[in-house]
């Protein structure tokens, strides 16, 4: 009866959430809701009629017709091999082709239908035990806990070091910035985008860039751990999960090379805000550290990386990662060797001494009211401990590009298969979003040293009008307008008029911490046409030199992107990515103007701007790296036959260094 009442219970927020809603949901899914309701033969009600009928049908429904309905729906596994079962359609395993044994290698999976069968047989004459009655907590931390804390830390607000203000409000966004009394940057901005509903990021500096060679992976697996484990203080990863559910909390812990990040979506009915501060302060001071669930995640992170090899892609891409960034592992998926080298304690200590308050920011967006929001930082956030923080300071080993000359700069993957396909990668380095490259260089230096006859207004000079190379976003406003130039001659050279393609694209990494960044340009083929392809491609990034932006590209990739800028304001999600770093000490060039002129960063961009962001882009040959990956039935045989074989094991062996693989390389 338990379980059922805190179903229904959730059924019913869930519902009422939706309804709460009404106003705000996109026309596509009215539209669909209404074509599969009619095709189905259901009655069609809105979100408000749908939940009133809920509401007047839950109070009908009892444990006796839940168990029943449950019974029949699963009588075809429960009754499974009795001559009274429903017969099921199909049984369907998904297995490997091979798979790893520790001391063997990569060995054939065999398995036949009897097998299977006689495990779901075995499996249902083992007992079935109730699952225990959990208590699921109302709150995480009680008032009088949260009575103590406020004594023990007196939380506050402070002033912003350099102009003795307390609280800044910009009317032109609606952002407010405020600083804890522990270091913690606090952002808000209040919208009515999604009727009573909130999102929260939490920003930790550091992410993997702060692995060492000693620690390979502690980062990326530590906070693996973290989210596996899914324990706070005396509750167990179910209270906590059932915890989420009563108050409709979605939660998520990742990691990147630059930062850690935790984000929330909370309903803001029946205190579910304060319920979500509740589980980050939880997380931040009281979370739990399981060897099971470090077990966990190691193992995951040795699937994947032996995973590698069977995936085209992913073979492709890593190898010309692993290549252009010099072998740095931070940028890839950790090897065995380093995963073996991890423990509870390293991983535990390489993420929570990331964990300190003038390292965090935590931005919050939602249909709340600054009453609500500035409660629950000051009550939840503000009596997070200050004397967290680490002595060790902060410390980057170098990254740095694969110099050249070097054989490394153009590599081929075989990879046996019974489709012929290939596919390609080609990057190179680029500045990062703030304009430093390799080496810490400032590349305003350059920009500033450009007369500024060069500097011309656009056409439509009409409208607000800002030197954009005086703004501290110049290379991420004109570096985007570059990408999608370059994506529309990619798509209209190499597919449209060469057809030498299907699919191809340009993406730029442009990091925010780190002082580098690359882009990629990643295209699919044919084996007979994908080596013209990657010349293809090649020549589209060179050829700007010699066949110059026009006016015309430059309004189109302006207007596509000031499209997608005014779409996605409408989404909370979207202003949480623009308030990132908004404080951050490790991104000293953001400020609010990133923000609040963006939209007339766009509009004044000039095609003289963008070749000056276009000289750092690294399209020379020794700055270039490509690879080739080629799948069928005939590969497998080294393109480099004086190259030592050092590839995986079940690897089939590759050109250049035959260096493993990873995940498309992204942020």
């Amino acid at each position: 009866m338990g379980e059922m009442t805190r179903y229904m219970d959730a059924l019913i927020k869930d519902s009422e959430q939706l309804a709460m809603m009404i106003d705000s949901v996109p026309s596509v899914d009215n539209l669909d809701f209404i074509m599969e309701s009619d095709a189905l033969g259901h009655t069609v009600m809105d979100q408000l009629q749908g939940h009133d009928s809920l509401l007047g049908v839950a109070e009908t429904v009892t444990l006796e017709e839940v168990n029943t309905v449950g019974a029949e729906v699963l009588e075809f596994i429960s009754d499974f091999g009795k001559p009274s079962a429903p017969l099921p359609a199909a049984i369907v395993a998904c297995v490997p082709k091979k798979v790893h044994i520790d001391g063997v290698g990569e060995s054939s999976f065999e398995i036949c239908p009897e097998e299977i069968t006689e495990s779901m047989k075995a499996g249902l004459e083992e007992p079935i035990y109730p699952e225990p009655e959990l208590e699921v907590p109302k709150e995480l931390i009680t008032q009088s806990e949260l009575e103590d804390l406020k004594v023990q830390h007196r939380p506050s607000f402070v002033p912003f070091k350099e102009d003795d203000v307390v609280k800044v409000f910009d009317n032109e966004t609606g952002i407010t910035q405020r600083r804890l009394s522990n270091g913690i940057s606090v952002n808000y901005k209040i919208t009515q985008n999604e009727a009573r509903v909130g999102v929260m990021r939490l920003i930790v500096g550091g992410g993997r860039a702060t692995e060492d060679s000693e620690s390979k992976g502690s980062v990326i697996v530590g906070v693996r751990t973290l989210s596996e484990g899914g324990c706070v203080g005396n509750f167990s990863r179910e209270q906590v999960e059932l915890f989420c559910v009563n108050n409709l909390i979605n939660c998520s812990l990742e990691s990147n090379e630059e930062f850690i990040f935790m984000e929330f979506r909370f309903a803001l009915r029946d205190n579910g805000m304060r319920a979500a501060f509740q589980l980050l302060h939880m997380v931040l001071e009281h979370n739990v550290w399981l060897e099971d669930a470090f077990d966990r995640a190691a193992q995951l992170y040795l699937s994947y990386y032996r995973s590698i090899p069977k995936s085209l892609e992913r073979a492709t891409a890593h190898k010309l990662m692993v290549a252009m960034l010099n072998h740095d592992e931070r940028f890839v998926e950790p090897s065995p060797h380093s995963l073996e080298k991890l423990t509870l304690q390293s991983v535990k200590e390489a993420v929570m001494n990331q964990f300190v308050g003038s390292n965090m920011e935590v931005s919050v967006v939602g249909d709340f009211t600054e009453e609500e929001v500035e409660s629950c930082v000051l009550d939840y956030l503000g009596t997070v401990s200050a004397a967290k923080s680490s002595n060790k300071e902060e410390h980057i080993e170098k990254i740095s590009f694969l110099p050249s000359p070097s054989d490394l700069h153009f590599q081929q993957v075989y990879i046996k298969d019974t489709d012929e396909r290939a596919c390609a990668y080609i990057a190179g380095p680029a500045p990062n979003r703030w304009g430093f490259a390799t080496e810490g260089k400032d590349l305003f230096n350059d920009i500033r040293s450009s007369s500024a006859d060069e500097i011309s207004a656009p056409a439509n000079s009409g409208k607000t009008h800002i030197n954009v190379r005086n703004h501290p976003l110049f290379f991420g406003i004109t570096l985007s307008l570059l990408a999608e130039i370059i994506n529309s001659r990619l798509f209209t050279t190499v597919r449209d008029s060469m057809g030498l393609t299907y699919d191809v694209s340009f993406e730029l990494n442009l990091f925010d911490k780190l002082d580098l960044g690359w882009y990629v340009i990643a295209v699919t083929s044919t084996p007979s046409k994908v080596h013209k392809a990657v010349d293809a491609c090649k020549g589209v990034l060179r050829g700007l030199h010699h066949n110059k932006i026009v006016e015309r590209e430059l309004d189109r990739a302006k207007r596509t992107l000031l499209m997608k800028h005014e779409a996605e304001t409408k989404t909370n999600a979207y202003w949480l990515g623009l308030l990132a770093h908004l404080q951050s000490a490790s991104v000293p060039r953001k400020d609010i103007s990133c923000i609040k002129e963006l939209t007339t960063l766009y509009e004044s961009a000039t095609i003289e701007d963008l070749y000056l962001a276009y000289e750092h882009l690294k399209v020379d040959d020794s700055s270039l790296f490509a690879c080739i990956g080629i799948a069928g039935a005939e590969s497998g045989e080294d393109v480099n036959d004086d190259e030592p074989e050092l590839g995986l094991p079940g690897m089939v062996p590759m050109g250049g260094r035959g260096l493993s693989t990873m995940t498309r390389p992204t942020t």
